[in-house]
């Protein structure tokens, strides 16, 4: 079922109960207020007739030879009246051809049958007198079914008419959600630009918004198996050639040459196996998979754990934590922040001045941790200082990979961390800042 056809059906249920409900709560007010009416014509004419009576001249007075006729007394048409001794005799009625005379032993409203048909009568006792009006009720029902439908009619037009603008009003106002639908099929498969959908309503505004996040998030997802697959085509090209080129070389030769070819082969296999390492490692960080595994740690446990495995880093760093470090756990996986710390150690490490050593220190500040690693080595320029966090990037003749400080920025980006690197006098200055779990 369509959303257009559902809303129309509820909309149109809700109005035809509602306008039913109305509209029979009207008519039987109507038909109410109209029998009051009748009765009060009945009641009018029969007081009518009563002061008529009196106003009469003594010969014309009912039981004298002159006869009482309908438009003699005022009798409205429709209407029959009666006039009546206490002692029940018919002294005049306004329409003779009745076989039978009206019953007026008891005053007030009532309904009795005259020859077969059920009149409404009202009777009055005034001057020694009983006069009564009455009038047909089939008459009264005809007159009421008449005006009932007088008044039905245009309620079933305006409901009728009110079914049919509800439906176009729903066509109108799914129209932005139609042109959304429309703009999404048209698009080519690998058509990943935001929607630019104008003027839409606030409600489908925020249905937009999540489309083009979500194209966003496919067309960065793309963009990393591009750029993870030109990477992996074109460092690990070097390596396997490398490694070709000395297996052949120790196939063609033997004794030392032959070992030393085979040792070449297998620095460049380490090589290899490294940056195959670290690249589906940056591929799992920048994928967004989980690497929660339950654990946690607090900064200088992760500092421990980062000095540990960084090479050389044991006896040439110098720790220097603050006195008020906090001691809640971070808000990330501990070997993700252990990772990012010790290719920050290790990067400085290579780069500090010989007979030098790194400087590390820890401090927190309101729901931050910052790490601050300082190596001894050359400032680097403002070029150079752009270029620190790019894939494969290295300064100089290094013999890293050039992923450590893209992977560092890739875990700083997914948890909201910083990384901020800074020349100073006594060499570069990296500040890696990173959340710490709420209270």
């Amino acid at each position: 079922m369509s959303l257009r056809l559902r809303l129309t059906l509820i909309l149109g249920s809700t109005f035809i109960i509602l306008w039913s409900v109305a509209a029979a709560w009207m008519l039987y007010d109507l038909r109410a207020e109209m029998m009051r009416s009748l009765d009060q014509r009945l009641a009018a004419s029969a007081q009518m007739v009563a002061g008529l009576l009196v106003q009469l001249p003594q010969s014309s007075r009912p039981g004298t030879a002159d006869s009482i006729t309908a438009q003699r007394l005022g009798i409205p048409d429709g209407l029959t009246c009666q006039v009546s001794s206490l002692r029940g005799e018919v002294i005049a009625r306004s329409h003779p051809e009745l076989a039978e005379p009206l019953d007026a032993q008891q005053t007030g409203f009532r309904d009795q049958q005259i020859d077969g048909v059920s009149w409404r009568s009202y009777t009055v006792e005034q001057h020694g007198m009983r006069i009564t009006t009455a009038d047909r009720l089939d008459e009264r029902e005809a007159l009421q079914s008449s005006v009932l439908l007088a008044a039905a009619v245009p309620v079933g037009v305006a409901l009728l008419g009110t079914l049919l603008l509800l439906w176009f009003g729903v066509r109108k106002g799914l129209e932005p959600l139609r042109r959304m639908t429309g703009a999404l099929l048209e698009r080519g498969p690998d058509s990943l630009q935001p929607l630019k959908l104008a003027p839409l309503p606030s409600e489908l505004r925020p249905l937009q918004d999540s489309q083009n996040q979500l194209f966003e998030r496919i067309a960065h997802g793309i963009e990393r198996e591009r750029r993870f697959t030109g990477d992996a085509a074109h460092e690990l090209r070097s390596p396997l050639t490398a490694i070709k080129v000395h297996l052949q070389v120790a196939g063609m030769t033997s004794g030392a040459e032959a070992a030393n070819a085979l040792a070449q082969a297998e620095k460049g296999a380490d090589r290899l196996q490294s940056t195959l390492e670290q690249l589906l490692l940056l591929a799992r960080v920048e994928g967004r998979q989980s690497f929660d595994e339950g654990l946690q740690a607090t900064a200088l446990e992760v500092v421990k754990l980062a000095v540990q495995d960084a090479f050389g880093a044991a006896k040439t760093v110098d720790l220097l934590p603050d006195a008020d470090l906090s001691a809640r756990p971070l808000s990330m996986p501990p070997v993700l922040a252990t990772l990012a710390l010790r290719n920050l150690l290790d990067n400085a490490l290579r780069h500090t001045a010989e007979g030098t050593r790194v400087e590390l220190e820890i401090s927190s500040q309101g729901s931050r941790v910052h790490f601050k690693v300082r190596d001894h080595g050359s400032p680097l320029s403002g070029d150079t200082m752009e270029m620190l966090t790019r894939r494969f990037w290295r300064q100089g003749a290094g013999e890293g990979s050039g992923l450590g400080l893209a992977i560092v920025d890739a875990i700083v980006q997914r948890f909201g961390g910083r990384l901020q690197f800074c020349n100073g006098a006594q060499g570069l200055l990296v500040i890696l800042e990173l959340p710490l779990q709420e209270r």
